[in-house]
């Protein structure tokens, strides 16, 4: 009877405490973060603009430092901070060893539920594209900055002149280019031509050999260059920038309008783009003097005379050819030693200062010849010979006294090779034996070879003193 009554006491007793009891509060849900924090199989880089995901963390992490090197390099050559407002997202596909896709490095820029998306695919069959990926980050960036100028729905294309030339003025600049390349573009008078930069699409670009695409870089980053190099050039290269991606109308006339200068004639970009290639070639006059070898053979060069032939075509023909100009009216005479006369002149500016008496004595030789005025001229031109021959005797004496001298001198090493001896020390302190059937039948014949003839097989029979191997 009593557990009856407990059982029906229990429910009004619950109903009791549950009347007592506060109401429980309505659970706030969490806030969004602007920024979810990564998944775990991502890696963000340094200014939380990259978010690399794909393959394992090391090469997640080299990923995202590389692109990070690049587009601080971009920021060191626009001197501006960064203030980046759209990340960018780096996938890596595949493995080493795959087969290849027509593009290994690719960018593109979609929308997904309305907000623009930056993306960089990154293939790894040949591992990082250390090529393909600076130049990729550079694109992206420079859409990123368009995105930013002008949010509207534009289409944006990355001209390959640019992109090139950025990486190409940043490696100037950091003396990671070769001034050679300069040089030899503005000797021959360059391989492309304004119209081609900025006419050159991005499938022209991919298809060209490793020969024309490194003048096409030189010559993209002397442009780039050239712009930096005028008034007010960064102020008005950053807002370049900012339209460049986005402009689709020619390329001379967004320059033009933020590069007042440029605007002085039609050819003034050519201008200044030819005076920055002479400059970065080397080829500054008032600076740069040339040894005594290059100023023998710029002048063997420059010493030749035009004779026009029965076909009415000019001739090149060495010095000793004057004697053929004799018969000649004095016009063709004229004309036969006119290119010899500019060359010098031109040769005058830069040649070795010793040379220049030598110079100008060639000068007062083609005028005489030009006005038939030959007397003594095979004496002068022996003459000059000699002279040429004893000062390159000397200087080839002097530069190897100079060599001598500071070997014999020296007190101290250089360092120079202490990489190679410390590694020649290691291979012969753990040496590595591999045991593979290729491997262990070349080494039995090598101690069957050293059993037979008591040398090793690197040594010539002829030379006994040959130095035994490291290893």
């Amino acid at each position: 009877m009593a557990s009856r009554v407990l059982a029906a006491l229990i429910p009004l007793v619950l109903a009791a405490r549950a009347q007592d009891l506060p109401r429980s509060a309505p659970v706030a849900e969490p806030p969004v973060a602007e920024n979810p924090a990564p998944a775990p199989d991502t890696v963000v880089s340094r200014s939380e603009q990259f978010r690399v995901t794909g393959d394992d963390s090391l090469i997640r992490g080299t990923v995202a430092m590389l692109a990070e090197q690049a587009k601080d390099e971009l920021l060191r050559l626009t001197e501006e901070k960064d203030t980046w407002k759209i990340p960018v997202a780096i996938r890596l596909h595949g493995r080493p060893g795959d087969p290849l896709p027509a593009r290994a490095v690719a960018m593109r820029l979609f929308v997904v539920e309305g907000v623009m998306r930056l993306q960089i695919d990154i293939h790894l069959g040949r591992g990082i594209d250390r090529d393909g990926l600076p130049r990729a980050v550079i694109a992206a960036l420079l859409y990123e900055r368009a995105l930013r100028a002008n949010p509207g729905d534009v289409p944006l294309q990355v001209p390959p002149w640019l992109a090139e030339g950025l990486r190409e003025a940043t490696a100037w600049r950091m003396n990671q280019s070769d001034r050679r390349l300069y040089e030899a573009l503005f000797k021959r008078g360059g391989v492309f031509r304004l119209d081609d930069l900025f006419g050159m699409g991005e499938t022209d670009f991919e298809s060209m050999d490793g020969a024309t695409r490194a003048a096409f870089r030189v010559s993209s980053g002397a442009l780039v260059m050239a712009l930096l190099e005028q008034p007010q050039g960064c102020m008005g290269f950053r807002d370049f920038l900012n339209e460049a991606a986005a402009h689709q109308g020619e390329m001379p006339v967004l320059l033009r309008r933020h590069f007042p200068g440029l605007n002085l004639s039609e050819n003034s970009l050519a201008k200044w783009w030819n005076l920055q290639l002479a400059v970065m070639g080397g080829l500054n006059p008032l600076t740069d003097v040339l040894t005594i070898s290059q100023t023998e053979n710029q002048l063997v060069e420059a010493l030749h005379l035009h004779i026009r032939s029965p076909e009415g075509i000019f001739v090149r023909r060495p010095l000793d050819a004057w004697p053929e100009l004799a018969a000649l009216a004095e016009p063709e005479r004229q004309a036969g030693v006119r290119p010899a006369q500019e060359v010098l002149v031109r040769l005058s500016y830069r040649c070795f200062p010793s040379h220049r008496p030598l110079l100008a004595e060639y000068q007062l030789i083609l005028q005489s010849i030009a006005k038939n005025q030959t007397t003594g001229i095979p004496g002068r031109l022996a003459s000059l010979e000699e002279t040429r021959a004893v000062m390159t005797t000397r200087a080839s004496r002097a530069r190897d006294y100079l060599d001598w001298f500071e070997i014999t001198r020296a007190r101290e090493t250089s360092g120079a090779f202490d990489d190679y001896r410390l590694l020649k020390e290691r291979l012969k302190a753990n040496p590595r034996r591999r045991n593979d059937p290729l491997s262990s039948y070349l080494d039995r014949m090598e101690r069957i070879f050293h059993r037979e003839t008591g040398r090793p097989p690197w040594q010539s029979p002829a030379d006994e003193s040959w130095p035994a191997a490291p290893w």
